[in-house]
C-alpha cells in the first residue's frame, strides 16, 4: 500500500457510524504507512486535548487539528499539504468527500498520486442542492475514485457528476466485525439484568433522532401487544428525540412495555442485540430527501448476531437487507406495516431461526471487515 494520509473531521473518540467506519478500516492498514489528520473533539476548560489517551493508544500516527469541525479552510488545506509532504505520502482518503474533499487539487499538486474520497448519505443530499451539487461535481473531478455505501446512494450522487466522475464510482460500504457480533453475545444477562428474561423482544439499537423510526415502533406498540401481550420493546441509545419518544410512550400507554436504555458503551453494544429476539429500525427519510439513511450498518450488525430485521425504506436501509430472507422492509413511518412484521416474527419461532441464520451468513460472505479493508487498499 502507498504511504496515506487520512483527512477526516470524522474520527473516534468523537461517536458516529462515519467515525466507526474509518476506525475499523484504518486499524487494518499497515500502520507505518498511515497518517491520521482530523479534527479534535473535545478541549478541557484547560485546553487539554480530551483525545490525548485515544490517539496515543493507535498503531499509527494521528496529528489533530486545533479545531472542533475541520473544513477545508487555506489553513486546514496548508496543514494536510505539510503532512503530505513530511510523511512522505502519495496516497490520501477523505473520510467524507464532501466537503473536504476540495483539498484534492492542492494535495495533488503536492504530490499525492492517488487521491479517494468515501460518500455517505449527506452527499446524497448534497446532490439535490444546486450550490452543494457544484461543489460535489468539482470533487468527484478532482478525485480518482469516490466511494459510495449502496447502490441507492450512488444513484443520486452520480447525478451531481461528470459521466467520467460517475463510472469511476466504486462501492466500499462499511463492515460488520462478525467476531464481535455474533449470536451468543451476552443477550441473557442483558434481559435478565433488565427483567426481560422471559418476554419477546423487540430491540432498536441507533441515535434516537426522529428519522430512525424509533416513534414508529412506540406506534406499533398496541397492535403488537394485542396478539403478544408479554413483548417489551429496548431502545438502545441516546440523543436529541428521547424525551419526546418517552412523552410517546406515555401518551400511547405502553410505558410499561417500552424500555430505554440510554446511551450504551460500544462495547456492551453486542450483548444488547443478542437481548432481543427481532431487531426494528423502520427509518424514514425526511426534509424532503435531504435527511435520508445512506446505509444502516446497525441491520448488518443484527444479522451478524443472528436475528431477523425489520427496516425501513429510507434510502439506502434496504440495501442492508435481503428482503424475504434476512427480514423485511417496511415503508418508513408505516405503524401499520411495522407491526404486521413484527407480530409474524415474535409468532414464529422457525422463521425469525431462519431469517437470522440466513443474515448471519450474509454478513460472513459480504460484509466482514477484512473483505472490504482489501477493497480499500486496492483503491489507495
Amino acid at each position: 500500500m502507498r504511504k496515506t494520509l487520512i483527512v477526516t473531521n470524522d474520527f473516534p473518540p468523537r461517536p458516529g457510524g462515519i467515525q466507526a467506519f474509518l476506525h475499523n478500516m484504518a486499524l487494518r492498514l499497515d500502520p507505518d504507512r498511515l497518517v491520521v489528520y482530523a479534527s479534535t473533539w473535545k478541549r478541557s476548560r484547560e485546553g487539554v486535548d480530551a483525545t490525548a489517551a485515544f490517539d496515543a493508544e493507535q498503531p499509527f500516527t494521528v496529528v489533530r487539528d486545533r479545531t472542533t469541525m475541520l473544513l477545508p479552510t487555506p489553513a486546514a488545506t496548508r496543514q494536510a499539504v505539510a503532512l503530505l509532504r513530511a510523511h512522505g505520502c502519495t496516497s490520501v482518503w477523505f473520510g467524507a468527500a464532501a466537503p473536504l474533499g476540495l483539498m484534492a487539487p492542492a494535495l495533488r499538486r503536492a504530490g499525492a498520486e492517488r487521491l479517494v474520497a468515501t460518500t455517505h448519505g449527506h452527499e446524497a443530499g448534497w446532490a439535490q442542492l444546486p450550490a452543494a451539487r457544484q461543489l460535489l461535481r468539482r470533487i468527484g473531478d478532482s478525485t480518482d475514485t469516490l466511494t459510495y455505501l449502496g447502490e441507492y446512494t450512488r444513484s443520486r450522487i452520480a447525478q451531481a457528476l461528470t459521466p467520467d466522475a460517475a463510472a469511476r464510482m466504486v462501492q466500499l460500504p462499511p463492515g460488520v466485525d462478525e467476531k464481535t457480533f455474533h449470536p451468543d453475545s451476552g443477550g441473557d444477562r442483558v434481559r435478565a439484568r433488565l427483567g426481560l428474561t422471559d418476554r419477546p423482544v423487540v430491540v432498536c439499537v441507533s441515535r434516537l433522532v426522529p428519522r430512525k423510526g424509533q416513534d414508529t415502533l412506540i406506534l406499533a406498540m398496541p397492535r403488537i401487544l394485542a396478539k403478544e401481550p408479554d413483548a417489551v420493546l429496548l431502545i438502545v441509545g441516546g440523543g436529541p428525540y428521547e424525551g419526546e419518544l418517552r412523552k410517546l410512550a406515555r401518551e400511547t400507554r405502553v410505558e410499561d412495555s417500552v424500555v430505554f436504555t440510554g446511551s450504551v458503551p460500544w462495547s456492551d453494544l453486542p450483548a444488547h442485540y443478542g437481548a432481543g429476539d427481532v431487531f426494528a429500525m423502520p427509518c424514514r427519510t425526511r426534509r424532503g430527501g435531504l435527511d435520508v439513511e445512506g446505509l444502516g450498518i446497525v441491520y448488518l450488525e443484527a444479522s451478524a448476531t443472528g436475528l431477523p430485521v425489520v427496516a425501513g425504506d429510507s434510502g439506502g436501509a434496504p440495501d442492508a437487507v435481503l428482503d424475504g430472507e434476512t427480514g423485511w422492509v417496511v415503508r418508513g413511518g408505516s405503524v401499520e406495516d411495522a407491526a404486521d412484521r413484527i407480530v409474524t416474527l415474535l409468532g414464529d419461532a422457525e422463521l425469525r431461526r431462519r431469517m437470522g441464520e440466513r443474515g448471519r451468513s450474509w454478513v460472513e460472505e459480504k460484509w466482514r471487515w477484512d473483505l472490504l479493508a482489501e477493497r480499500l487498499k486496492e483503491l489507495l
